[in-house]
């Protein structure tokens, strides 16, 4: 492709060479270079491209783009291009490249901490339940038209994103719902997608490690409406303290959500039980009964960010209310993991400490024996939190087992530490032989195989009992050190079920 045409709309601030040549294609890692393409420099948290553009022209990069003056150095015979921001660019090479794919369909973005997956699956069920070919880029996979990715960040990288939507676009795709990380939003991965609409949907203490405070995490929250969204319309939950202050600081068209009347979509006959919700949602064409399989209050708030923008999306209430409907789960989203007859066990995402709360705090409301949770928290991740979530679990929960999540680089047993400093001191710490002998208080342990972990928590639990299993979710791996070891929650409770009832338990 012409490099002229690829640098349409970038601002560029200098060029060595001739820039009338082609492009044979883009990449922004040097080892994905051929003959004749175009390597994009940019900074990440790790690495710095610029630090392998020789990497890139060996490999047969042509042309070079970059921002960072100071530690470039291009060999003889390559064209380099200096712009003013080169993650900018790269989105709009992108968009250039791949002919701005996302003009081409109806594009939703959904941010905030919690909730995002579950509204991508909701808005995905009622738009293929309203006739439409949908398209999904999230934490759990990228997929459209029965084709499954597996998903290397909530949001890709701006380059693979235009080349996701140009493909989808390719096979019939008319509605993409886009779960867009404050990551993403930082490191302009989406600044140049047009969408139609925007959902925000909370905010919480989560990538502090990243953000530093909360108030700068919520400022590049905030940045997607100001910044991409534009005037487009955006739905907001109007009971969240980040939103309500969102809805006075953005001047976007806006639709509400949340348990209040003075919102614009709510509901009101609400009923929750572990096996699911029943309500009515209320809008501004009127009332309409919903059933799901969701278990959950904050899931009802995510019933409610879909409709109201399915809603906003001109969608009849038939659709709406059958696509809830036909959603049983979400992947590792409070996922009920057992059978009937067999201790109620959940396996869940909830890897902060407001989502942790959340999903306990719903548990309790169906609590007829006892609760027991196991967590963890990720290894070379925000430290704040551990304590946080210790406390919290202990808490709200019977019995805690604090065990390894994806400890990393990190020693598991620090991780454990700091979760436990977050405990209160009167809480009774009991040894794994002390639980299986039987125990009258409540009280935490400390077990650091995951496995041994859910093994024990599932063993001991009665017909009445709940058990949580969380901060994983979906996730079909445990990271230690630098690798990756096969490890799914789910398979692991299913095999320690297997194992009570082959033990003559159930």
């Amino acid at each position: 492709m012409k490099l002229s045409h690829l640098l349409k709309g970038i601002d560029v601030l200098g060029a060595l060479g001739d820039i009338s040549g082609d492009a044979s294609d883009i990449c922004y890692d040097s080892r994905r270079c051929g003959e004749g393409s175009l390597f994009v420099a940019i900074a990440g948290v790790e690495l710095d491209g610029h630090d392998f553009v020789r990497d890139a022209v060996k490999r047969g990069a042509k042309y070079v783009v970059y921002d960072d003056e100071e530690n470039i150095s291009t060999p003889p015979g390559v064209v380099s291009i200096r712009v003013k921001n080169s993650r900018r660019a790269l989105g709009r090479l992108g968009k250039n490249f791949h002919g701005n794919p996302s003009r081409d369909i109806c594009l939703i973005g959904v941010t905030g901490t919690n909730g995002k997956t579950t509204i991508a699956y909701l808005l995905e069920s009622i738009l293929k339940s309203a006739g439409f070919h949908t398209g999904v880029t999230g934490t759990v996979n990228y997929r459209y038209g029965g084709n499954i990715f597996p998903a290397l960040h909530t949001t890709p990288e701006s380059l693979d994103l235009h080349r996701i939507l140009r493909e989808m676009v390719d096979a019939g795709v008319t509605h993409v719902v886009m779960e867009v990380s404050s990551h993403a939003i930082d490191l302009k991965r989406i600044y140049e997608c047009e969408y139609d609409i925007g959902i925000f949907t909370n905010l919480s203490r989560e990538h502090l490690d990243y953000h530093h405070t909360m108030e700068e995490y919520f400022l590049v929250k905030k940045r997607f409406f100001t910044d991409v969204i534009g005037g487009r319309v955006t739905v907001v939950n109007c009971d969240d303290p980040w939103g309500a202050r969102l809805l006075d600081e953005i001047k976007t068209p806006v639709v509400t959500f949340g348990m209040g009347r003075l919102c614009d979509v709510s509901s009101t006959d609400v009923v929750i039980s572990i096996d699911g919700i029943n309500a009515k949602i209320r809008g501004p064409s009127g009332e309409f009964t919903v059933s799901s399989a969701m278990v959950g209050k904050f899931n009802l708030y995510n019933i409610l960010a879909a409709a109201a923008t399915a809603m906003s999306l001109g969608i009849p209430e038939e659709y709406i209310r059958s696509g809830i409907g036909a959603l049983d789960a979400v992947p590792g989203r409070l996922e009920k993991v057992s059978k009937h007859g067999e201790p109620a066990v959940f396996v869940d995402y909830a890897h902060t400490g407001d989502a942790l709360e959340k999903v306990l705090e719903n548990l309790s409301d169906f609590k007829k024996g006892r609760i027991i949770t196991v967590f963890g928290c990720g290894g070379d991740r925000d430290r704040t939190k551990r304590p946080v979530m210790g406390k919290i679990a202990a808490r709200l929960s019977d019995l805690a087992i604090i065990t390894s999540d994806n400890p990393r680089t990190e020693d598991p047993s620090r991780i454990m530490d700091e979760i436990e400093m977050g405990i209160d001191a009167d809480s009774s710490r009991y040894s794994p032989e002390d639980i299986i002998n039987g125990f009258s208080e409540k009280g935490y342990t400390v077990i650091a195989d995951r496995r041994r972990a859910i093994d024990l928590a599932v063993s001991i639990a009665g017909k009445s009992d709940i058990v949580l299993v969380a901060g994983k979710g979906h996730e079909d791996y445990q990271i230690m050190g630098t690798e990756k070891f096969p490890f799914d929650d789910r398979v692991v409770v299913r095999e320690a079920l297997s194992g009570r009832r082959s033990g003559g338990i159930c």
